[in-house]
């Protein structure tokens, strides 16, 4: 029987993906008003040392303020695992909610007080929340999911990512907020969803998987259940979740450190690493942090609402991805995407190279950036976020989803802080590096990453044990900690 999609479930969904909604926003938002901002920091550093600032130095500050985001995400998402298994998967979300409300107002009152450092640790503070919440929201939106709909349930993290970014697209309009005097409200409009949520969060039931599984209270797990499946008959679930409970009391919980030593998580690891990496080295952040310099340069007359057909274009493919995910599957849809992107950057960059020559290439050039991001919507979008909450059992993920945040958010600083540098030298062959990186994150996904597709999360485990010549009746995970704790004779 097809479990339904359950008013409780979308309700816990929903509130849970405006986390996801506060990333994307906060990822799009600094793009628009860039020259505004700029204008800021010329205006403040002429008030504060009698002189303009220097071009290099405006530069500097603008890439920082960028990548600062990035930094702050980084922190917050190795530190899921501090929270998660102490506070529970819905109570984190709330709490982390303190930090949405604290950079709302570092960067709303910055213009008041004439200070670019507070826009900046503003930054910062919501890439911290940020951090927290690409961890928060795909982990809990798993473990509140029925197996057949996980993929799809799953995606909704990326559609609040693109959602919020094409809101800060829209938004960040001249004659709406991005302009001198609202652009401060436009980078504090964050504050609205961090109330939202706060107030829908309470309603929320926590994740039946953590009650169950580290709390051990199986009555308040099943009645959740019920509620999030809209039945009474939840005995397959709670078996699944007996089962992993069983495994976790010889497997424990796994630490950062014994995650990545343990030889038994290495190859889950080390595709959980790599998806996120070919989200980030894609060149997607490129076009969502500077696309509108890129349209300028092709030539069109207003590359805001270019820009903005870029966001819904976005959006768009996002809901097809939701729609296909548990019928292609994972890993055919990532393959589609990162090729698809790989043949558009190509495409791109001819486009640009030759626009002096040919006055249409511009139009070419549009077309290969909504390719690009259509493409990237379809697979190494959504996929990498929950296809690693996935491959690890209840105790390595907390764990895991750190490690594999964590190297997503630096790339993403490494992108943000020196794209504008290797723009400048590379000029419109930029997109080169990109295609090289697609082609390379194909074929490791072709070879490496399995389908998880109606797969419970112990076989995905069972499935690497084995790959790696470590059957469950051969090599267990309990084992392996023995080697990792000294209790194996042989070490």
């Amino acid at each position: 029987i097809e479990p339904s999609v359950t008013p409780q479930l979308m309700m816990a969904v929903g509130t849970a993906v405006i986390g996801s909604l506060q990333f994307g926003y906060n990822t799009g938002v600094i793009n628009a008003p860039q020259n505004i901002i700029e204008s800021f920091y010329n205006e403040t550093w002429t008030s504060r040392f009698s002189e303009p600032i220097s071009q290099s130095t405006l530069t500097a500050l603008w890439s920082l303020s960028v990548a600062i985001f990035s930094v702050g995400g980084m922190f917050g998402s190795f530190s899921v695992g501090l929270f998660v298994n102490r506070f529970g998967r819905r109570n984190s979300m709330l709490m982390a909610n303190v930090l949405a409300v604290i950079a709302a107002l570092l960067m709303g009152f910055s213009k008041l007080a004439a200070s670019w450092e507070l826009l900046i640790i503003g930054r910062f503070t919501v890439g911290l929340y940020s951090g927290l919440s690409t961890g928060f929201v795909p982990m809990y939106v798993e473990e509140i999911s029925p197996t057949s709909l996980r993929g799809a349930m799953g995606t909704l993290h990326q559609l609040g990512v693109v959602i919020g970014i094409l809101l800060a697209q829209i938004l960040g309009i001249e004659s709406i907020m991005g302009n001198d005097s609202l652009w401060p409200m436009l980078l504090g409009f964050t504050l609205l969803p961090a109330i939202l949520q706060s107030v829908l969060l309470p309603l929320c039931p926590e994740s039946p998987r953590y009650l169950l599984i580290n709390c051990n209270e199986e009555s308040k797990a099943n009645n959740v259940l019920v509620k999030l499946r809209g039945t009474e008959n939840v005995s397959e679930d709670m078996t699944e979740m007996k089962e992993e409970s069983r495994q976790m009391s010889v497997e424990k919980k796994v630490t950062i450190f014994e995650l990545l030593r343990a030889p038994v998580y290495r190859q889950p690891v080390l595709v959980a690493v790599m998806l996120q990496l070919s989200q980030q080295l894609s060149g997607i952040n490129a076009v969502f942090y500077y696309s509108t310099g890129i349209f300028a340069k092709a030539g069109v007359s207003q590359p805001v609402y270019a820009t903005i057909g870029a966001g819904v274009v976005n959006t768009a493919f996002t809901v097809v991805s939701l729609f296909v995910v548990e019928r292609m599957g994972r890993r055919p849809l990532h393959l589609t995407g990162l090729m698809g992107m790989a043949i558009s950057a190509v495409v791109l960059t001819l486009a640009m190279a030759l626009l002096d020559q040919y006055s249409w290439m511009s139009y070419v050039s549009i077309v290969a950036i909504l390719s690009f991001v259509a493409f990237f919507e379809i697979g190494p979008g959504p996929i990498p976020w929950f296809i690693v909450a996935e491959l690890f059992s209840q105790g390595p993920r907390p764990a895991a989803i750190a490690v594999a945040g964590f190297s997503n958010w630096s790339a993403n600083f490494v992108i943000g802080m020196s794209f504008p540098y290797v723009e400048q030298l590379c000029g419109p062959y930029v997109f080169i590096i990109f295609t090289v990186l697609l082609v390379g994150f194909f074929i490791f996904t072709y070879f490496k990453v399995p389908e998880t597709k109606g797969r419970t999360f112990d076989e995905i485990s069972a499935g690497f044990r084995q790959s790696t010549g470590r059957g469950a009746d051969k090599y267990s995970a309990s084992e392996e900690f023995n080697t990792l704790r000294g209790d194996d004779p042989d070490l």
